[in-house]
């Protein structure tokens, strides 16, 4: 048995190297060492085209319809729409387009066309939709006191650019948020700039009082402009120089777009599509890498120009309260108005407050005023007969007027200066009183129901103007009867330009021709005659 089974397997040894020997298996390639391997890969990796990291995935697009989404807070009611991420309506809650309880409540967006769509959002370069329909995150939302909540857009376009808009929200605030990441799905690098389109009704309805000034607002470079809407329907303007915000402002509320981290290159204002006038702020040019994303931060504000209330949103826009020339003296007048309103709740008592202040504290120079016109009056007499002797001699006329001055100690000016070192405070509560929020709908007593409006039957502008007249005739003048005559007539005039006045810049300047009356009764019991 060995025998055999060693005999059986010599046999299939030689059948097996036989076989080998007469059918030679096909020659491998030999198994390279390491370094071989680097250099093979080194020289694939110059003739190949670099890697390229793996694309995120691009979210799916799901087919959504038009909707809307109502976003309410203690502040304001909002309805946006899915159709480019904008908001079509918003209606201030605190705050009525006339005094009587059943009025309209503000409304500074009310959009009936997408035309009127504010913060659609386009695009050089990105492919951007202005109105595409974008997937909300929610069907709506109400907050209160400090809940804050958050409303995302989300849209793709055709070319793997996904937009995500995020609007953040404070339930005490007329203040909010908007961010905007554009993300790169696509295999190309894109650049180009994002444009937020806020729209305004180019022809606003007249008839309301808020509406009487009505301009297109900035803050470029550290400084205020403002321009008409009539003007930009004309004639388009340009900001380029840092814009740290830009918006409308009628003479009670403000609607803006303010930079956060230089979010803003530069702004257009033209004539935009239907009746609209188009603001368009554009952020700086970029580049998106596929696989990378890039975000635009802007916040927002819709509500009343109180000084305090733009104040806090930081970064000037407090400057939307245009106070004039002397707003540096109207800024102090107002916060004065609003500390004397918290001990008397009315409005109209602390103008009155206001106005005594004032005369108090102008009450030196305004008698040194009034008895320098006092003393110039008594030596017209003088005067007339020194204009008679020296008519054919100005020269000479001049030397002995002068004289007279001296002798007498009277200073031809010493009623004029007094009077104007004043102006720029009486202008300045001028501007205060009439562009207050404070004063809006605020009442006063008996038919006086709103400050910020006209008397309604015109008997404060009447009792104004009487006292005016009974003040002309006893300042003391040194005019000629012609001049005299023609000041005479001051009185008229102001009456009827004070018909439409604010009742409670009326208030004021009666009750400052009261005070003036008083003191000037007071000057001529102390004043003796020479």
């Amino acid at each position: 048995m060995e025998k055999r089974a060693l005999i059986a397997v010599v046999l299939s040894l030689a059948v097996f190297y036989g076989y080998s020997l007469l059918f030679p298996p096909p020659e491998k390639n030999p198994v390279q060492n390491p370094v071989q391997v680097a250099a093979s890969s080194a020289q694939l990796s110059q003739s190949a085209p670099p890697s390229v990291s793996p694309q995120p995935q691009q979210p799916t697009q799901k087919s959504v319809a038009a909707k809307d989404i109502v976003v309410e807070t203690d502040m304001y009611t909002a309805v946006f729409t899915n159709q480019g991420g904008s908001l079509k309506s918003l209606i201030l809650k605190k705050y009525r387009e006339t005094s009587a309880p059943d009025s309209a409540p503000v409304s500074l967006v009310a959009a009936t066309s997408p035309d009127g769509f504010v913060f659609r959002t386009e695009s050089s370069g990105f492919g951007l939709l202005p109105v595409a329909l974008y997937s909300p995150s929610a069907e709506s939302l109400k907050l209160t006191g400090s809940e804050k909540k958050q409303l995302v857009f989300s849209w793709t376009s055709p070319q793997g650019v996904s937009v995500k808009k995020t609007y953040s929200f404070s339930g005490d605030g007329y203040g909010l948020a908007l961010d905007t990441q554009l993300t790169n799905y696509g295999p190309n690098s894109v650049s180009g700039k994002v444009n937020l389109v806020l729209p305004y009704p180019s022809q606003a309805d007249q008839k309301l009082s808020r509406l009487e000034t009505n301009n297109a607002v900035t803050l470029e470079n550290g400084s205020f402009t403002t321009e008409s809407i009539k003007d930009l329907v004309k004639e388009p303007q340009q900001y380029d120089t840092k814009v740290d915000w830009t918006g409308y402002a009628d003479k009670y509320f403000l609607t803006a777009i303010l930079s956060e981290g230089n979010s803003i290159a530069s702004v257009m204002i033209n004539k935009g599509s239907g009746s609209y006038l188009d603001t368009l702020v554009a952020s700086p040019t970029f580049t998106l890498l596929p696989g990378h994303s890039h975000q635009l931060d802007y916040r927002l504000f819709f509500g009343p120009k109180g000084l305090d209330i733009l104040k806090a949103q930081g970064q000037g826009l407090e400057k939307a309260l245009d106070l004039g020339w002397f707003s540096a003296i109207a800024k102090p007048l107002l916060y004065t108005l609003k500390f004397f309103y918290k001990y008397t709740h009315n409005y109209g008592i602390a103008i009155i407050i206001i106005t005594f202040i004032i005369k108090l504290v102008f009450f030196p120079l305004t008698h040194k005023s009034y008895k320098s016109m006092k003393d110039m009056q008594k030596i017209q007499p003088k005067m007339a007969e020194l204009k008679e002797k020296y008519k054919n001699d100005r020269e000479a006329m001049n030397r002995a007027v002068m004289e007279l001055y001296r002798t007498h100690k009277v200073n031809p000016l010493g009623g004029c200066l007094p009077m104007v070192v004043q102006i720029p405070v009486f202008f300045a509560l001028y501007k205060a009183l009439m562009f207050s929020i404070e004063l809006r709908h605020a009442p006063f007593m008996l038919w006086i129901t709103d400050l910020s409006a006209k008397d309604p039957y015109y008997v404060t502008p009447i009792i104004m103007g009487a006292t005016m007249f009974i003040q002309q005739k006893m300042t003391p003048s040194s005019m000629d009867p012609m001049q005299a005559k023609m000041m005479m007539a001051l009185p008229i005039v102001f009456t009827f330009m004070f018909l439409n006045f604010p009742s409670g810049l009326v208030i004021y300047w009666l009750v400052n021709n009261v005070l003036t009356i008083a003191q000037q009764v007071y000057i001529n019991k102390t004043v003796k005659d020479a």
